[in-house]
């Protein structure tokens, strides 16, 4: 069995919330270099996220793996500091680590498996937005045949996928399969801020039915911290191939910028931009929101590959529509459906203006 962990966290901005200073990156290769608990790693970012691929054969939430994350992490926020980088140990929420990373501020995207004969695999990296924007893209992975053709050509994936849900807010989970729950399935991931795709699983057929084949971090910085600290940036793992979607069909629902929630203050909805690991950078008004995409081929362990899969003009469109939506979006200013709701912005800093004002309200008769 394998284990592919993805954590990664912001651990200081240059400037502002741009992108991850190089130095830190260098920081993080050399400490992943040292431990022999890990078969292999990949070191890079998205966005002002460092992020962290490493794969080992201790499983998920192991103490020693996120003991590394996290030894990791310490050590560039020191650098950060050093540079006075924007947000220096922002997604470090606690002084001291505990035996899990869950928590204490980080994303986490692990999942353990049986490696196949061949074993393609992306890692998928968005900055300035929320988990709930995998909902849309993984739906149509693993669930639309207007997306993936093997549905319906490959008596293989006829039997469909079984994905967990959760409720983020009420920390509660339910399983749901499809195509059979469809329509149930659809009625709670349409709520992404609340309901997320945390993990979907193979049924009957050619792949172990418990081990996942694809995850996304779930992690609420504002659920932990208690006001606005970020807006999640997720990261998830999918593998494609035999039986699962094809690398094509894995990618083909990112040729189209749908809106997800996040961008400035993470307080606004925009386009998801797909975006070579060059221009993952967020810049107009912090973003818009940003996806990359490295593809790997797993080999004993080691990671082969790191393709930047963005990096195609096949993606050039949508990154021009991406452009187009965002200035649409931007032509709302501070009005709703630009901003979020009030009550998605109830953990920003929205709620120290409305306390400012409380006491000049008046009872209308």
């Amino acid at each position: 069995m394998i284990t592919v962990s993805v954590i990664k966290a912001d651990v200081g901005g240059v400037p502002g919330h741009s992108r991850v200073h190089p130095e830190l990156e260098e920081i993080a290769r050399n400490n992943l270099k040292k431990e022999k608990d890990l078969i292999d790693f990949y070191v890079t970012h998205c966005g002002d996220d460092l992020e962290l691929i490493m794969t080992h054969k201790e499983g998920v939430d192991s103490e020693k793996i996120h003991g590394i994350a996290w030894d990791t992490f310490e050590k560039a926020t020191k650098k950060a500091k050093e540079l006075k980088l924007y947000g220096a140990g922002q997604d470090l929420l606690s002084d001291a680590f505990s035996g899990n990373i869950r928590g204490l501020g980080p994303g986490i995207a692990e999942m353990e498996f049986t490696e196949r004969k061949g074993e393609p695999l992306v890692v998928f990296m968005m900055d300035k937005t929320e988990p709930g924007a995998f909902n849309l893209p993984v739906y149509r992975m693993f669930a639309d045949p207007f997306c993936t053709a093997g549905l319906v050509i490959d008596p293989n994936m006829h039997n469909g996928f079984r994905f967990e849900v959760w409720d983020i807010k009420e920390h509660k989970r339910v399983f749901m399969n499809t195509p059979e729950e469809m329509y149930d399935l659809l009625a709670l991931i349409g709520a992404k801020s609340r309901y997320v795709i945390k993990r979907v699983y193979p049924k009957k057929g050619k792949l172990p039915e418990n081990e996942p084949v694809a995850v996304i971090s779930t992690e609420k910085l504002y659920q932990i911290a208690g006001e606005y600290v970020g807006k999640d940036d997720p990261c998830g793992i999918v593998r494609a191939q035999s039986g699962l979607p094809a690398l094509g069909e894995v990618l083909e629902p990112f040729a189209i910028p749908f809106l997800v929630s996040g961008w400035m203050r993470g307080s606004h909805n925009g386009p998801l931009m797909p975006v070579s690991l060059k221009d993952a950078k967020c810049t107009r008004f912090d973003g818009p929101p940003r996806v990359a995409a490295l593809g790997f081929q797993i080999a004993n362990g080691k990671l082969v590959g790191g393709i930047d899969l963005f990096d195609d003009p096949a993606f050039d469109i949508a990154r021009r529509k991406a452009q187009e939506i965002a200035d649409y979006m931007r032509r709302h200013g501070p009005f709703e459906p630009h901003r979020l709701p009030l009550e998605e912005m109830e953990y920003t800093t929205l709620p120290k203006v409305l306390e400012k004002l409380k006491d000049r309200f008046e009872v209308v008769k």
